[in-house]
């Protein structure tokens, strides 16, 4: 196998062996179909799970002119059946606009194949427009719909030489041609091609070619019905292969069925058998193995649905909401609703996914034109599938509709068969104790439909098991002593020596006794800890922080310091020209009690060199708190996810947090903290997600919580992050604190949050009674807090 089909997204998942040609044409002959689907739908949920996939599209056929004459075909027209010889950008962008508001993340553009070399009418339009091609045309218009709606376009422009492919490379996420088949035969006189020169398949293979070259993720597949033999699909099959394993471009096969169309050539050619379309589907699944998307059009199989399921598709190719199917308008799209129950009735979840596919989307850097880069990452999951809902991390008030029931067990009920035996073996194992690996971590985190309440409800249970029904939350305040850093954190909107944002502070420093003052009108509002973190500030030393701390402690002896994230430490002994134990002595020496465990973002130091390549390393962070650990300083865990990361990341992250407390013991509680991205600077540049789906932060709750399990027994939920209504759903689904009052929190804010720098906790504990649970105010180790003194008013004044 060659370095191109490793080095693929879709390449076959260990332990998988392509069949040889010899080996397909055996099993093609002499297996039985209801034995070649069973093989199939294995190899298909060993590679895809319980998830099938369609695209929600608007349909735009620019031009219905074309120069073949294909016998099957009514898309193709004369220029005098037509009002205009091309669809005009006006026309583009109002289809891609109405479809945008109803939910399309494609814009799929359908065209005749060189109309200008045919028809007058076609050269001359383009003339008067300015473009010498139909193909200038279409990156023109692409152009306009991506950058004025967002809508990815995917081009089925037929064949291309390679300048053609690298000027479309720029305004689309995907391109696509149906090879049909592989047999010239089919071109020869009486048959389906004949007349059609841009059928000739040695022209449609180099096509094929040219865009492996190019690195554009490719659609292809073949038509059945049209004449060709068996032995000629999976010689057509084969030779896309073959292709693949050179390139690893091939993102999709489609196994399209023949329809007879009035007024054509093949009117009164039978389509083919349900029992031909399901062992071409069977025998695609096997020649292409685990990881390759295999399609079928449900427009053109109503009421064969399942049986296409059972033979090994795992996507349903393009769905529009809004435009008819213009190549086989005889066939209407089915309501999404239907199609997803019926997919749903057979065991499987029914996702969105983008025009490119999830693999290709998480290599965006390999496969996409910079051009094009943003706007992939703007619709996309952390699994490079399309968000599932407009909530954001930091500004959404409202939980998206999907998850407003609550996950626990007593809530909802699942349906077992749709959740995998694999995600049940995963979470058995969870739930026992043992550890999981970081394949078994990822898939929790891919958990959609019932398999993510089956998450959420096993953290749930495990929760109740650890921490009983009690939720805590501590009355604190955030002192951030400085906004300016010298660091340049791509996802930081809170430090200065960066371009303002409107939701930001102008550049301030705090002296050590304004942080004290701070903490005692925290104190005299109720507060038990004060937290204290800030940019690494040019004029700072180890000193610095020294003198913070004496400040606070001095003034309020019996406030507990949760001061310092390990980037801090570390600056501050290396400016002392201390090692990092002597350094935290010194601090806990001046009242410091234990460290926030910020800085980790994310434990992968891929993901770091891009979102903070001046920062502490995943080694030097696991140091420092370590170190924190051995002179007696107990720390807190955190991860920062949602932006250019992926759900192997997270569970590699999980695990090393997991290694060190199993080391140390010395964490107290684990953090997840969703990237709010509407102010951060790796976002506004195109380069980053929007943060996390719901789904996914959610989810991060319960994995963490089944991955941590008795080791670490505390995971908090941001309400600053989750918004309330968020957090409840956290409380539901594995966490069981609330965080703290926090008075003041800008960091969030700098990034665009909205949910306040203060909850009172009388607010916290309504939140938390209405989950079923009993609240109850914590010191920072998780003991009950002493009896309140003057405040925790649980009503106060806001601050000023």
């Amino acid at each position: 196998m060659s370095d191109a089909i490793n080095q693929s997204p879709v390449h076959n998942l260990p332990g998988y062996t392509f069949p040889g040609r010899a080996e397909v044409h055996r099993m093609s002959a002499t297996v039985p179909l209801e034995q070649l689907c069973a093989e199939a739908a294995a190899l298909r949920d060993a590679g895809h799970g319980n998830i099938v996939t369609y695209s929600r599209k608007v349909f735009i056929p620019l031009t219905r002119l074309c120069r073949d004459l294909c016998h099957y075909c009514t898309f193709a027209t004369e220029p005098k059946h037509l009002s205009s010889a091309y669809m005009s950008v006006e026309e583009a962008l109002a289809i891609a606009r109405q479809g945008k508001e109803m939910g399309c993340k494609e814009a799929l553009f359908t065209l005749g194949e060189k109309p200008e070399l045919r028809y007058e009418a076609a050269r001359k339009m383009l003339a008067e427009m300015g473009f010498a091609t139909t193909l200038e045309y279409v990156a023109h218009v692409a152009r306009e719909v991506l950058q004025q709606t967002g809508l990815l376009p995917h081009i089925n422009a037929g064949c291309m030489t390679p300048a053609e492919i690298a000027m479309l490379r720029t305004v689309s996420a995907s391109m696509g041609i149906m090879l049909e088949n592989v047999s010239p035969r089919l071109c020869g006189k009486g048959q389906v091609h004949y007349g059609s020169p841009d059928k000739d398949p040695a022209v449609r293979m180099q096509t094929l070619e040219d865009a492996g070259q190019a690195r554009v993720p490719f659609t292809t597949g073949i038509l059945i019905g049209i004449g060709e033999t068996r032995e000629e699909r999976l010689d057509s099959l084969l030779a896309i292969r073959d292709v693949q394993q050179k390139y690893g471009h091939i993102q999709e096969i489609i196994i399209q069925n023949f329809v007879p169309k009035a007024d054509t050539k093949m009117a009164r050619v039978a389509p083919p058998a349900a029992e031909e379309m399901l062992w071409t589907v069977a025998m695609a699944r096997i020649i292409f193995g685990p990881a390759m998307s295999i399609q079928a059009p449900p427009n053109l199989n109503s009421g064969g649905w399942a049986r296409l399921l059972a033979a090994g598709i795992n996507d349903w190719g393009g769905v529009s909401p809004l435009t008819p199917d213009h190549v086989n308008p005889e066939s209407p799209w089915p309501e999404l609703e239907v199609l997803s129950e019926e997919t749903r009735a057979a065991g499987k979840c029914l996702q969105q996914r983008l025009t490119i596919y999830r693999n290709f989307a998480l290599a965006a850097e390999t496969w996409l034109a910079d051009e094009v880069r943003p706007f992939v990452l703007k619709l996309s999951d952390s699994a490079g599938l399309a968000r599932e809902d407009n909530w954001l991390s930091g500004t959404s008030v409202e939980v998206p509709h999907d998850f407003r029931t609550a996950p626990s067990a007593s809530y909802i009920r699942i349906n077992r068969r749709h959740v995998s035996a694999a995600l049940s073996s995963i979470l058995h194992q969870a739930e026992h104790g043992n550890t999981l690996s970081i394949a078994q971590i990822s898939r929790l985190f891919d958990a959609r439909g019932d398999e993510y309440f089956a998450v959420c409800q096993a953290a749930d249970r495990m929760r109740a098991s650890i921490c009983g029904d009690q939720v805590s939350y501590v009355v604190n305040r955030n002192i951030n002593y400085t906004n300016l850093c010298t660091y340049r954190c791509k996802f930081c909107a809170f430090a200065k020596g960066k371009k303002r944002t409107p939701a930001s502070d102008a550049p301030y420093l705090k002296t050590p006794q304004d942080v004290a003052d701070l903490a005692i009108e925290a104190w005299e509002r109720g507060a038990t800890e004060v937290c204290l973190q800030g940019g690494i500030h040019p004029e700072f030393t180890g000193q610095s922080y020294l003198d913070i701390c004496a400040a606070v402690h001095q003034a309020l002896p019996d406030m507990h310091i949760h001061a310092f994230s390990p980037l801090e430490v570390t600056h501050g002994a290396e400016t002392l020209g201390l090692t990092i134990p002597a350094f935290l002595r010194q601090l806990k020496e001046l009242g410091l009690k234990t460290l926030p465990g910020t800085a980790a973002e994310i434990l992968s130091d891929d993901i770091r060199e891009i979102i903070c390549p001046d920062k502490l390393n995943t080694e030097q962070w696991l140091a420092v708190v370590g170190a924190a650990h051995g002179v007696g300083l107990p720390t807190t865990a955190t991860i920062m996810f949602g932006h250019v990361d992926a759900y192997h990341h997270w569970a590699v992250h999980l695990l090393r947090v997991l290694e060190l407390q199993i080391r140390t013991g010395g964490i107290t509680e684990f953090v997840p903290l969703p990237f709010v991205a509407d102010e951060a600077p790796i976002y506004r540049r195109g380069q980053s997600r929007r943060g996390p789906t719901f789904r996914e932060a959610v989810l991060m709750h319960a994995v963490s919580r089944l991955v941590l399990s008795t080791h670490i027994p505390n995971i908090q939920t941001s309400w600053v992050k989750m918004g309330l209504e968020g957090a409840r759903v956290c409380l539901q689904s594995g966490a069981n604190d609330i965080g703290g009052t926090l008075m003041n929190e800008s960091i969030t804010r700098a990034a665009g949050a909205v949910h306040g720098q203060e909850m009172k906790p009388a607010t916290l504990e309504r939140v938390i009674i209405s989950c079923g649970r009993k609240p109850y105010q914590r010191t920072t180790l998780y003991s009950t807090a002493p009896v309140p003194r003057p405040a925790p008013q649980l009503n106060v004044r806001q601050l000023a």
